[in-house]
């Protein structure tokens, strides 16, 4: 299995920067990525040479099955995360790059778009969130499998290229109702539950149900493809011994990144450039 080391001090540079952010240079060139997810929205900034510089992230319930069911909210929010970014960098945010679920096209899912560009971001890219996250991943050959709070997104990587997407319901949301229906709480109650450091090895065996039907959903989806790795990222995925349930359910090995939460967002950052920009880049490389 492939070594995640370079991708490791990416996130975790990132999540100090959350923290205590860096001042660019004026004329520096900024790279921003705005992930909007069912449970977690994050606005990732890096620099001209794609290393962190700020970042900010809320918990929020403003999608739901694909769809924002507090449009209002969720421009709220996103002006929350660019405010706070601007005002520790000392720089404004004027442009995004933003991620779709895979097997879905920008018409499909144009309100995340809206939200950007309503909240001041123009948006200058829109990739798939599996093939974000592997912008950062750099994985050659595998499987990479985003779980989000709504649904498990994956994209199959042959020799660099993503050669099949897909995208079904089941994610963090579905491992919360089983925490609030086991111990009759509410959802917000729950959700703060499953999140408890000091309960994380319950939360691993009480959801483990909930890892083997992401297992079975990547099962489906990669049958007939030969795959030997298997990288979990998005938010879900930092449920205790998910991976080797993954592991043990497929017989591939299995693994996750440290802070798995933000790989998606840097990798939409990644790719905060316009088709013509990309092109020129490359052709510089």
């Amino acid at each position: 299995m492939g070594s995640f080391a370079k991708t490791d001090a990416i996130t975790q540079a990132f999540e100090r920067v959350i923290k205590q952010a860096c001042v660019p240079k004026d004329s520096e060139e900024l790279f921003v990525g705005l992930d909007i997810g069912t449970a977690y929205m994050v606005l990732a900034v890096l620099d001209a040479k794609l290393q962190p510089i700020a970042g900010a992230y809320r918990f929020a319930q403003v999608v739901r099955d694909g769809i924002v069911v507090d449009y209002l909210g969720a421009i709220d929010i996103v002006k929350d995360l660019k405010q706070e970014i601007e005002s520790a960098i000392g720089r404004e945010l004027d442009h995004t790059a933003i991620a779709i679920p895979p097997g879905t096209s920008y018409s499909d899912t144009r309100f995340i778009g809206n939200v950007a560009e309503s909240a001041g971001l123009h948006v200058v890219n829109v990739v798939n969130e599996p093939e974000a996250a592997n912008t950062l991943l750099q994985l050659h050959n595998g499987v990479v499998v985003d779980i989000g709070g709504g649904t498990t997104g994956l994209a199959i990587i042959e020799n660099g290229e993503v050669v099949y997407t897909a995208d079904e319901p089941t994610g963090g949301t579905h491992c919360t109702l089983v925490v609030a229906g086991r111990h009759k709480i509410s959802f917000e109650e729950a959700e703060e539950l499953k999140k408890d450091p000091a309960r994380q090895d319950e939360m691993g065996r009480l959801l483990k149900p909930v890892s083997q039907k992401i297992a079975s959903i990547i099962k489906r989806h990669i049958t007939g493809h030969t795959v030997s790795e298997i990288v979990l990222v998005g938010g879900a995925s930092c449920l205790v011994g998910i991976e080797d349930v993954v592991s043990e359910e497929l017989g591939i090995p299995t693994v996750k990144p440290a802070k798995p939460l933000f790989i998606t967002p840097i990798g939409i950052a990644m790719n905060c450039r316009t088709a013509d920009e990309r092109t020129t880049h490359e052709g510089r490389a």
